[in-house]
């Protein structure tokens, strides 16, 4: 009578733990789009990328200044033993084109017993153009101004690459504690189940239902387990923190970690399921946008627009200008005609070198450049596309072997669960019953390990096209 009580209470007890279910807090739950959007809004890295997007906006406002107009004056005056010497005043305002052309205006007042031959003594005022010959398909002001855009749409796609491959190594870090969690609750529960095995053991043994060996079977089995849940608790803990490197507040301060905080495992079960993984060609069309090849996209505008510019030294130098003058400050109402009555200021500046030497060997190297990055693109390129294959092929077997996996599972489960069923009811021996324990488990403990390995799999297909950021 007592027997069959005993057996029968063992039996209401594994019924309350049902293997290998573990509660959470939900109010302590760490799902993975949670972890994503604090990795997006406030991890260090993600704030360092902003400020070089930042800064690269700021190198093309300051490209840009090279086209702002300038005023100035200039103003010289002698005066010696009661003697005006002479006095010089002219105010000017330039402007710069796109095309290298600059237009200029201005004032002069000239004055004084002592002032050179060629200068106009009174007020004048002019409005001219200095052209520079050689500048006008390609200068270094439009050099400067485009290569700063060009820099500035690669501080972009290098944030994007950065946020990919900081999203793909936290998620790494976020499914290796999904795993490790998932591992220590099952051991967790398959302990405490087995201290309630041994305490009906040995009141089987005290009622003389089994013998003495028995306890220690069951002792031996649950101190292996103890020895398990340590190890993998300690594992768990250490995933946690390693997982805490990547959650920041928004104050740039870590966020501060606990050991209660649980991962949302509901996830792991059933995403491989649930998750529509992209098609293989619609993965590989994508290959021309990941961040690293638009990045060195952006890397040869930049050059190239450098081996324009140096094209431009293989040139002689010249510049033309020409003013047209009006004497006095009045503007006149017919500039045309007052040039063609030589009131007019031309010149001409010529220079070149007799060998060109520099000039073709900056055009050389800045050639070799171009083609250094272009040989860089094919290759990367490659690089991404068999990336792509390869974690898509992987994700196809993972997926297949937890298929497999779990078929596996379910049939040790239903093996444990009768021998557990004859166990309780004296028709099989602890032996035998540990045998199906442990197996259960390693089954269980490598199908969970199959799981995470896919979901990191599946990050690294996402990041491996680009897309994670």
């Amino acid at each position: 009578m007592h027997k069959r009580r005993n057996r029968t209470i063992f039996l209401l007890l594994l019924m309350c733990f049902p293997y290998p279910n573990y509660a959470i807090d939900s109010l302590k739950v760490l799902t993975k789009d949670a972890l994503l959007s604090i990795v997006r809004s406030y991890h260090p890295v993600v704030v360092q990328a902003g400020l070089q997007v930042k800064r690269a906006e700021a190198e093309i406002q300051k490209a840009r200044g090279s086209f702002d107009p300038t005023i100035g004056a200039d103003l010289n005056r002698k005066s010696f033993d009661g003697k005006e010497y002479y006095s010089y005043f002219n105010p000017e305002i330039v402007i710069p084109t796109w095309y290298g052309v600059e237009v200029k205006g201005g004032l002069e007042e000239i004055g004084g017993t002592r002032v050179t031959e060629e200068a106009t003594m009174g007020k004048t005022s002019y409005v001219g153009v200095k052209v520079p010959a050689n500048s006008l398909v390609f200068d270094k002001r439009r050099a400067m101004l485009q290569q700063a855009q060009s820099m500035g749409e690669l501080s972009v796609a290098e944030r994007r690459l950065a946020i990919n491959d900081l999203l793909l190594d936290a998620l790494y870090a976020y499914w290796n504690w999904v795993k490790e969690y998932r591992l220590y609750s099952i051991i967790s529960n398959v302990v405490t189940v087995n201290e309630e095995r041994i305490k009906f053991v040995k009141t089987e043994y005290e009622q003389g239902a089994r013998p003495a060996i028995d306890t220690i079977e069951a002792l031996a089995q649950l101190q292996s387990f103890y020895l398990q849940q340590n190890a993998a608790f300690l594992s768990f803990a250490n995933a946690g923190l390693e997982l805490s490197n990547y959650l920041w507040t928004e104050n740039n301060a870590p966020l501060l970690w606990s050991n209660d905080i649980m991962p949302d495992t509901d996830y792991l079960e059933k995403g491989i399921n649930q998750d529509e993984v992209p098609a293989l060609d619609e993965l590989l069309s994508t290959v021309y946008a990941h961040p690293k090849i638009q990045g060195i996209g952006f890397k040869i505008d930049f050059l190239s627009i450098d081996k324009k510019l140096k094209a431009q030294y293989l040139l002689p130098k010249l510049n033309i200008s020409a003013n047209m003058l009006n004497k006095g400050y009045a503007v006149s109402n017919d500039w045309s005609a007052t040039f063609l009555e030589n009131n007019h200021k031309l010149g001409v500046d010529l220079s070149m070198p007799l060998f060109f030497r520099e000039a073709r060997g900056g055009y050389k190297a800045a050639s070799l450049k171009l083609q250094e990055a272009t040989v860089e693109r094919s290759l990367t390129e490659l690089v991404v596309e068999n990336k792509i294959k390869g974690y898509y092929n992987e994700i196809m077997a993972l997926r297949q072997q937890v298929t497999i996996f779990n078929s596996v599972y379910i049939n040790y489960q239903k093996l444990f669960t009768g021998e557990r069923l004859k166990f309780a009811v004296g028709e099989s021996s602890l032996f035998i019953l540990n045998s199906r324990e442990n197996k259960l488990l390693e089954t269980n403990q490598k199908l969970i390990e199959l799981k995470a390995k896919w979901h990191k799999s599946y990050a690294g297909l996402l990041w491996s096209a680009g897309t994670l950021q």
